[in-house]
């Protein structure tokens, strides 16, 4: 809730500053017949609606979890950060449709000392609502906020190249408005795709960030009896929610209850430390001596395949005549299967006693 309420405020305080400048700026462009300050105080009004749907998005994700939702609401914040990419979108490709009927029809423009007063604190305000909204935005890890952010900075550069113009107009009188619309209009385009490219990778499903991945292996590795942390995925509910897997090799010889015990601990232990709800898998491990000749030959095979990253999970079911292992494959291996299938044929050519189960797993994670 705490979270909720930051987004909340620091969106109302945007709306606040652009609902103002929207005011200032489109009275200094309709009386400055200027349409680049009047396309900057669109831009503004483009913010405010986006304020308005990272409130709304904000709301409708924090709603708890049902029984058509049971992962919660939190992804509804990513569709609000489309629907603000979409907006500013929206606002380039206006602005720069009405910025070139400027360069083709020009007309005179009549600047002030009040209205360039005006464009100044404007620059100012945006420069410093950009920042602060981004560095909330970052805080809360609200992608929406730091869209916004990241928006407000660039306002504040446009609004300082409309500023020059405006100046360049007051003392040389020359015409630049309708060619510095449409650099706004570029530039604004440009952070909308931008905008849409980073939410629309998260909606996706990106991959892990090393930093975290690395910090919850070391984590797991650490109790005793974890000899290695495997196949770890991390799943994105919103900002606020992620589930995450991994599997943990410990000695075959453990008990159930002690397998129990280590792995509720280290659920707990994660959730504690680092809010992600983590179930853990067991693989077994084979590490008798009788076993030692066959995990060196698939070692050595799996050396002449460069695209072959990992071999975990190795266990010997003697009773049943079945070795089991998983092989990671890079992504940028074409034939993975293939790949597969011929470390399966050595295998078996080695040992034609055994039936070798083999899963291909995903390069989720570093």
């Amino acid at each position: 809730m705490e979270r909720e309420k930051k987004i909340i405020k620091t969106s109302m305080l945007g709306i606040a500053v652009n609902i103002v400048l929207v005011i200032f700026k489109a009275t200094v462009g309709f009386i400055a017949n200027s349409i680049a300050i009047i396309l900057d105080a669109v831009n503004n009004l483009t913010d405010v609606i986006s304020s308005v749907v990272t409130i709304v998005g904000t709301k409708l994700a924090g709603k708890a979890p049902d029984k058509e939702h049971p992962y919660g609401h939190g992804r509804i914040e990513y569709l609000a950060s489309l629907v603000v990419s979409e907006i500013v979108l929206l606002a380039g490709v206006t602005a720069i449709k009405e910025s070139i009927e400027k360069i083709i029809n020009p007309g005179e423009t009549d600047y002030s000392i009040i209205s360039l007063v005006i464009i100044s604190v404007a620059v100012l305000a945006k420069f410093f609502l950009g920042r602060y909204v981004k560095k909330i935005g970052k805080t809360v890890n609200s992608q929406s906020l730091v869209a916004s952010g990241q928006d407000a900075f660039m306002d504040s550069i446009l609004s300082f190249t409309t500023l020059v113009a405006a100046i360049i107009n007051f003392i040389w009188h020359l015409r630049l408005e309708g060619y510095l619309g449409v650099i706004i209009s570029v530039v604004i385009i440009k952070s909308a795709i931008e905008m849409l490219k980073e939410t629309v990778r998260i909606v996706i499903g990106e991959r892990a960030d090393k930093e975290i991945t690395e910090k919850l292996k070391q984590k797991v590795c650490s109790y005793e009896n974890v000899q290695g942390a495997y196949d770890l995925t991390l799943h994105n509910y919103g900002p606020s929610k992620t589930i995450a897997t991994v599997h943990i090799q410990v000695p075959d010889e453990m008990r159930a209850d002690e397998i129990h015990i280590l792995t509720r601990q280290i659920s707990m232990d994660i959730y504690n430390e680092y809010g992600i709800l983590l179930t853990v898998g067991i693989y077994a491990a084979n590490d008798r001596e009788e076993y030692k000749e066959i995990k060196k030959t698939l070692a050595d095979i799996i050396s002449n395949y460069k695209d072959l990253k990992q071999i975990h999970g190795f266990y010997v079911d003697e009773k049943n005549c079945n070795i089991y292992f998983d092989l990671i494959i890079d992504f940028a291996c074409e034939n993975q299967e293939d790949v597969k299938n011929e470390v399966i044929q050595k295998m078996e050519e080695k040992y034609p006693k055994y039936k070798f189960n083999v899963i291909l797993d995903a390069d989720f994670s570093d």
